[in-house]
Formats: structure tokens, C-alpha cells, sequence
């Protein structure tokens, strides 16, 4: 369960999101758009912990972060919120000097402490769900984009997150590999896994999204099952952005 209370973020002079309200239910899909601007991004960075809140609340994980909270406190709570919450960037930022099995296994030793071999065989298995089986000691240059990201997803998985968060999965995916990455997610989640994505594909969204929130400068400013949203939006601000979007 994610639940946003009442969220603001100000940086210097400059609101980026204002009086946020969402809840995200266990097992659901919540997809998020809106233009260039919007605050997607930085919310989505609020709910693992790379930007602070400056106003209200938000419990992910069974983690709660407060505005309010000093700094010392907040930072203690977003280290327990990362091992809850799981993040897939728009960049993949995979290391290149090692292997596929070494990019998996790196958090799970080190963050959690967890024996490597015991985290190197879930991490093959994990490979093996999404067709990478065989490739567990390649590097990343060697990999596909598509390829690429399912690493990402796998190594975000690893560390048993309750919530993953993905930046733009579709941006370098061809609409072959936009499917077969729907149907990676939509298998997760009958596995227990929530997520929040964030895109501008609004194929991708149908195949994979149980509700979708519009954001427009910073506000939350229409949230609904992914048909009604998409077919039938009620705020002109909604109609307009689904009228034009892809």
C-alpha cells in the first residue's frame, strides 16, 4: 500500500508539487502522466526517498516519511524505505565492469547482508523468469536495450521490494519489446508485486495500468481506472492531454 497525504515539494522558490492526495492499493498497477513539467518525476523520487517532501506525508512499505521529520530522522526512515521500495530509472545504470549475475547480486550482499550464494541462485532464477537466463555472466555492452532493462528489473527485484517505480520503461523500446515488457509486469504482479510507472505511452498503459492519475503543474488533478481515464476523462485538463497524446 502507498498512501500520499497532503504532499508538497518546494525547491528554493520554485513549487514542483502541491497538496499531492493518492492512495496505491497491494497487487495494482498505478500509472502516472501528463506533459513535460508536470511533477511526475519528482513524485515518483519522493516515494524512494532521492527528493525530500516538504509538506505532508507519505508511507510506502509500511514506511511513513514526514515533512516535518529533522533531517537525521528522515534519512534513517528513507534507508528502511529503499529496502521496501525499488526503483527503475530511465537510464539503467547497470555497471559495466560486471557480469549480468554480479549486477543482480551486489545489493542483496551488501545492503542486506544476505549470503551470496544464496542470493546468486535467486538471482538466477529471477533471470530465468524474464528469458535471461542465459545470459547471467555476459556484461551489459553486450546486451539489447530491452535486454538491459529487464537486468534493471530483475536487480530492483532482488532486494524483495514491496513497490517498484519505473521511470519511462518504454522510452528505448520498440513497440515488440513495449509488449513483451507488459506482460513481464502484469506477471509480477500476479505474483504479489505493486508498482507505479510513470510513461507517455498510452498503449503501454492499457496493457498494464489498473488505474492512472493526470498530473498537471505539480497537482493531482484527476485519478481513475485506466479506461475511464483514458476513454472518458472528466477534467478538460485530462481531455486535452489524452486528446493529443500518442
Amino acid at each position: 500500500m502507498i498512501r500520499i497525504e497532503g504532499l508538497g515539494k518546494v525547491a528554493g522558490e520554485t513549487r514542483i508539487l502541491r497538496g499531492v492526495n493518492l492512495e496505491v492499493a497491494p497487487r495494482t498497477v498505478l500509472g502516472i502522466i501528463g506533459p513535460s513539467g508536470s511533477g511526475k518525476t519528482t513524485l515518483l523520487r519522493c516515494m524512494n526517498g532521492f527528493e525530500r517532501i516538504t509538506e505532508g506525508s507519505l508511507e510506502a512499505g509500511g514506511v511513513r516519511l514526514e515533512a516535518g521529520l529533522n533531517e537525521k530522522e528522515y534519512q534513517r526512515r528513507v534507508k528502511q524505505l529503499r529496502r521496501q521500495v525499488g526503483m527503475v530509472f530511465q537510464h539503467f545504470y547497470l555497471f559495466p565492469h560486471l557480469s549480468v549475475l554480479g549486477n543482480v547480486s551486489e545489493a542483496p550482499v551488501y545492503v542486506l547482508k544476505r549470503p551470496r550464494a544464496e542470493v546468486e541462485a535467486q538471482a538466477r532464477q529471477l533471470l530465468e523468469a524474464v528469458g535471461l537466463g542465459q545470459r547471467a555472466e555476459r556484461y551489459p555492452e553486450s546486451l539489447s536495450g530491452g535486454e538491459q532493462q529487464r537486468v534493471a528489473i530483475v536487480r530492483a527485484l532482488a532486494m524483495r521490494p514491496e513497490v517498484l517505480l519505473f521511470d519511462e520503461p518504454t522510452s528505448a523500446l520498440d513497440p515488440r519489446r513495449s509488449n513483451e515488457l507488459a506482460g513481464t509486469l502484469r506477471g509480477l504482479v500476479e505474483q504479489g508485486q505493486t508498482m507505479v510507472i510513470v510513461t507517455h505511452s498510452m498503449k503501454f498503459l492499457e496493457d498494464v495500468a489498473d488505474r492512472v492519475l493526470y498530473m498537471e503543474s505539480g497537482e493531482a488533478v484527476e485519478l481513475g481506472d485506466t479506461a475511464q481515464i483514458l476513454n472518458d476523462p472528466q477534467d478538460p485538463r485530462t481531455r486535452d492531454f489524452i486528446r493529443h497524446a500518442d
